[in-house]
């Protein structure tokens, strides 16, 4: 047991643990943790059974809660065998306290599941995150085997196979160059083909050098694979279109429930990249090694080995802290000064690395996208906290902007071209909703086909924004 606590160690923290480190049957393009293998040449990859028990008795004797989560993540976690997986259960079961409940969680490229994998994870109640960047195009597009094969199929049968036997899951998408430009059929194939009710959306940034070679801490641009600025907002907003229009309280965006926590007051977003201060989700390596953060996987942000040192006191370091407290301190005064820094806080300072109109360092590569997002889903998302603040529910949203749309299109047609569109949008009507349906899609690509290939977690979630006002604190400073 532990003898003391470091008043600055959280009662609760999120550790993503990487028993094969960055070990992965595929070779998605983007894939930021690949290289990670260069830091521990000689190694096998695979966390013996040492670092296996300091891991669970570390983890249970760190939280100050009655409920722990254990989340795998790789590279590939399966890659571990069910039986790595059987251990980790007579571990947690050895390590209980009286009152504690786990939750189990395991992020995976879906292509390794078979009939055995699937009864085990529904036998234990796993919570299974699934990685699918949409249609059979869009996804073949970067996400590949190692021998530059496609993987769409080998994901889908993955997925039915965890339906079949109701395996709760999510789905995690990632939204890059190729993909961002569908919004609409990437959300509408995991609603309606995929039949998922839980999205995240994880915009891919690359980080590259001066010579477009990967430097994840100190490059200076974005690679050709990252998503655009503009090209994510315009994502994340179509998709907020259709959902707030037809799927409120029936299908979970992760995004839009940060943005909606946010936005009412709530003590936190639910979603680290949105909070103010950040520092609470942890990685820990094959070896034992725990980082600050699964992008900070650096030797500079090597917190120590959890072998050597309790994890509490690693978690509760004051490298941890200064760490967590550096997303706050650091913001340049542009984005301290923005009007939707409430929704935002910088996002992840992993992307900050573009500088400000007036010289200063730590703009986030994505601010122009989150800027238009935040503010094209003010109206409605007001309307959301308006609803939740009077004790209604926030599916009420969607016939209220069905007759809002209705003023719309009244409004359109009485102003003149050339008029500001009465959207707010502030483009001109025939540049915004002048512009006949027929022609704005058209301007959009189709979604390719023979795409060239590259050279070779809900358990514990927050609530839907149905249901989170109750344990929501504080008022929205924008409402």
């Amino acid at each position: 047991m532990i003898d003391s606590v470091p008043a600055a160690a959280p009662p609760r923290f999120h550790v993503m643990a990487k028993p094969t480190g960055a070990i992965c049957n595929l070779a998605c393009s983007y894939c930021f943790f690949l290289d990670k293998e260069a830091m521990h040449p000689g190694s096998s990859f695979r966390m013996d059974d040492e670092t296996l028990e300091a891991y669970v008795r570390g983890l249970i004797e760190a939280h100050r809660s009655s409920q722990v989560t254990f989340a795998w993540q790789g590279g590939e976690p399966t890659l571990m065998g069910l039986d790595f997986f059987r251990r980790v259960h007579e571990l947690q079961e050895r390590y209980r306290r009286p009152g504690m409940t786990f939750e189990n969680t395991l992020q995976t490229n879906g292509t390794r599941i078979d009939e055995a994998w699937a009864a085990f994870l529904a036998e234990h109640g796993y919570l299974v995150g699934i990685s699918i960047d949409g249609p059979r195009e869009l996804h073949d597009g970067n996400r590949v085997d190692k021998g530059g094969n496609a993987t769409w199929d080998d994901v889908m049968r993955g997925l039915r196979l965890l339906q079949g036997h109701k395996v709760e899951y999510n789905v995690l998408t990632t939204v890059n160059r190729l993909n961002g430009d569908y919004p609409l059929e990437v959300y509408r194939f995991l609603r309606d083909d995929v039949g998922t009710d839980w999205m995240q959306f994880i915009p891919v940034v690359e980080r590259v050098d001066e010579h477009g070679h990967p430097d994840p801490m100190r490059g200076i641009a974005a690679s050709v694979r990252s998503v655009q600025p503009e090209q994510f907002g315009r994502f994340l907003s179509t998709i907020w279109d259709e959902w707030v229009h037809n799927d409120v309280g029936r299908v979970y965006v992760q995004t839009f429930e940060a943005a909606l926590r946010n936005h009412y007051g709530a003590a936190g977003s639910g979603l680290c990249v949105f909070n103010e201060t950040c520092g609470g989700g942890l990685a820990l390596e094959h070896n034992g090694d725990l980082f600050s953060c699964d992008h900070f996987v650096e030797p500079e942000h090597r917190l120590g080995n959890i072998r050597q040192l309790p994890m509490v006191d690693l978690v509760g370091s004051e490298q941890q802290v200064a760490f967590g407290n550096a997303k706050r301190d650091t913001l340049p005064r542009m984005c301290r000064e923005c009007d939707v820094r409430f929704a935002c806080h910088g996002e992840c300072p992993k992307n900050r690395f573009l500088t400000t109109p007036d010289g200063e360092p730590g703009l986030n590569y994505l601010c122009a996208g989150y800027m238009s997002f935040f503010r094209h889903i003010d109206r409605s998302a007001k309307v959301i906290v308006r609803l939740l603040k009077t004790g209604r529910e926030a599916r009420e949203v969607m016939p209220l902007m069905a007759g809002y749309d209705a003023q719309l299109v009244t409004a359109v047609a009485a102003a003149g071209r050339n008029d500001p569109c009465p959207c707010g949008s502030g483009q001109k009507v025939k540049r915004c909703h002048g512009l006949p349906p027929i022609v704005a899609r058209a301007q959009l690509p189709a979604i390719p086909l023979g795409v060239p290939r590259p050279p070779v977690v809900r358990k514990g979630r927050a609530a839907g924004v149905a249901e989170f006002a109750e344990v929501a604190e504080g008022s929205s400073p924008e409402s």
